[in-house]
C-alpha cells in the first residue's frame, strides 16, 4: 500500500510517498480503507523525531494518528464493526496510509452527515479540548479564555464551554475574529497588551485559561487567573512545573469520541477543515500545519 511515511527524520521535505506493506487485522481488529485522516503538530514533531509516549521509532516509519474510513477487513472476535463499516478514531502513527488496524475500542461509526474529511479530524483535537475543559472543570458561570482559539483545539473548546454555559473569550489575529463569533467567542487580538484587552472584556474576571499557543500567552494567563488549576496548557511542558499549572493531554476513549460525534450529528458541534490535500501531497500538509496559522484542521484525503 501507499503510505506518507519517512526514512529520515527531518523537515518536511523527508515526508514521502513510500510502498509498504499491507496490514492485516489481527484478534480484535479490523482494518480499515483509510478515506481522510488529520494532521497535527504532534505529526510534525514525529518527522523531526520525536516518539510519542511508549512508542519507538523505525523506518520507514508512518505518521498520523487519527482517521476515517470503511472497514474492508474483520479479524478473529472482532465485533460491532462489520465489512463497509463507515467508522472514525484513533491509531497511533498509522493514519497517513491507504488501510490501517486498528482495535475496535478505538473506533465509532461515522454519523452518514459527517464529511469524510471532517470525519479524519474529528477524534484529536475534539478529544483533547474535552480532555481539557473536564480537567479545567469549565461550566456554567465561568469566564474562560481560549489562547490559539481559531486552531483545531480551539474551535471545540470555544463551543463545548459555550454548551456548558460559559463566557468564552477567544485569542486570534484579526481575520479570524468573525470566525469565532460565528462560535459565539467574544475574539480579542493576542500579543502585546492582552492582559489589559482581556480585562476590558472581562472586567468581572477570567477564572480559566486553556493555552494553546504557548510563550506570553501562558504569562498573562498566570497574569490574568487566580487559581492556577484552572490555567492548562497543550504545549507550554516545560513551565507546568515553575508556574503550577496543568499540562494538558488527551485522554482518548469511545466513550468521549462518541459524546462529541453525538453532538456533530445534533448540530451543536461545528468542525472546520481549512484546507485538504491528497496524500501524496502530504509533505505540502506538514508545511501548512508549521505556519501556526490554520484554522481549523487540515485534512489529507485518500483516493
Amino acid at each position: 500500500m501507499k503510505a506518507a511515511a519517512i526514512n529520515s527524520f527531518g523537515g518536511p521535505e523527508v515526508v514521502e510517498l513510500l510502498d509498504v506493506e499491507t496490514p492485516t487485522a489481527g484478534p480484535g481488529q479490523v482494518r480499515v480503507r483509510v478515506k481522510a485522516a488529520g494532521i497535527q503538530a504532534a505529526d510534525c514533531a514525529v518527522r523531526g523525531g520525536w516518539a510519542p509516549p511508549g512508542q519507538s521509532l523505525a523506518f520507514p516509519q508512518k505518521i498520523g494518528n487519527e482517521f476515517a474510513g470503511v472497514v474492508d477487513q474483520v479479524g478473529e472476535g472482532a465485533e460491532g464493526f462489520p465489512v463497509g463499516s463507515e467508522v472514525l478514531g484513533w491509531a497511533l502513527l498509522a493514519g497517513h496510509a491507504e488501510y490501517l488496524v486498528v482495535p475496535t475500542d478505538q473506533i465509532v461509526t461515522k454519523p452518514a452527515s459527517m464529511p469524510w474529511p471532517v470525519a479524519g479530524v474529528f477524534s484529536a483535537s475534539g478529544q483533547t479540548a474535552h480532555t481539557a475543559l473536564e480537567r479545567l472543570k469549565v461550566g456554567a458561570g465561568d469566564t474562560l479564555l481560549v489562547h490559539a482559539a481559531a486552531g483545531g483545539v480551539g474551535t471545540v473548546a470555544v463551543q463545548l464551554a459555550k454548551a456548558y454555559g460559559a463566557t468564552v473569550i477567544g485569542t486570534a489575529g484579526p481575520h479570524n475574529h468573525d470566525y469565532l463569533r460565528s462560535l459565539g467567542a467574544v475574539p480579542v487580538a493576542y500579543g502585546e497588551g492582552l492582559s489589559d484587552r482581556v480585562r476590558e472584556l472581562a472586567p468581572q474576571g477570567v477564572t480559566a485559561a486553556l493555552d494553546g499557543a504557548g510563550g506570553d500567552a501562558v504569562d498573562v494567563s498566570v497574569e490574568l487567573v487566580e487559581d492556577r488549576d484552572r490555567i492548562g496548557t497543550l504545549v507550554a511542558f516545560d513551565r507546568v512545573e515553575e508556574l503550577g499549572i496543568l499540562g494538558l493531554f488527551s485522554q482518548r476513549s469511545t466513550t468521549r469520541l462518541q459524546q462529541l460525534v453525538d453532538l456533530y450529528a445534533d448540530g451543536r458541534l461545528r468542525i472546520e477543515v481549512s484546507r485538504t490535500f491528497p496524500l501524496a501531497q502530504a509533505a505540502d500538509a506538514h508545511r501548512a500545519v508549521e505556519t501556526r496559522h490554520v484554522r481549523g484542521k487540515i485534512a489529507i484525503v485518500v483516493d
